[in-house]
């Protein structure tokens, strides 16, 4: 779904009402724990963490004008989005992140690329996105970021 907002608190008051307090919870969830560096905003029509210019001047090199995306989350039609770059790019993140999630869920994990899908609200294991937050600082991300996508 597509909020034609400009603000993370629009967003969120536009989610529809039986999905909004898991929204906000996933919300904080991510600002509690995602280290300092980056910073929270709309990106491509969702709430986004990003690496601002400031800290990293050529910006996301699909276009410079935007700052790096890291992490970003939405309120989709059928489920809540938690898209998350280091998944995609992180092999050994990935594969932390796939062993440690039956330990926190009880639905399956679906997911694609750097895409994790949270069809009810109940089922989103917010101690572990707790977890995959805390993992990954600004600086290592423009590392990780520079060797595995800019050319």
């Amino acid at each position: 779904m597509t909020y034609n907002v400009s603000s993370p608190a629009a967003y969120i008051a536009a989610v529809s009402e039986d999905r909004r307090a898991a929204f906000e919870k996933l919300r904080e969830t991510i600002v509690e724990n995602i280290p300092d560096g980056f910073r929270e905003g709309m990106n491509y029509g969702m709430i986004g963490y990003v690496v601002p210019h400031e800290l990293y001047p050529p910006g996301y090199h699909c276009d410079p004008k935007l700052p790096l995306p890291f992490v970003s989350i939405a309120a989709q039609k059928n489920f809540i989005a938690l898209y998350h770059m280091g998944l995609y790019a992180m092999p050994e993140l990935l594969d932390w992140f796939v062993s440690e999630y039956p330990k926190h869920a009880k639905s399956k994990l679906d997911m694609g690329k750097s895409c994790i899908r949270f069809k009810k609200t109940a089922d989103i294991p917010f101690e572990l996105i707790a977890q995959l937050m805390q993992r990954i600082g600004a600086e290592e991300w423009v590392e990780v970021y520079e060797s595995a996508f800019r050319r």
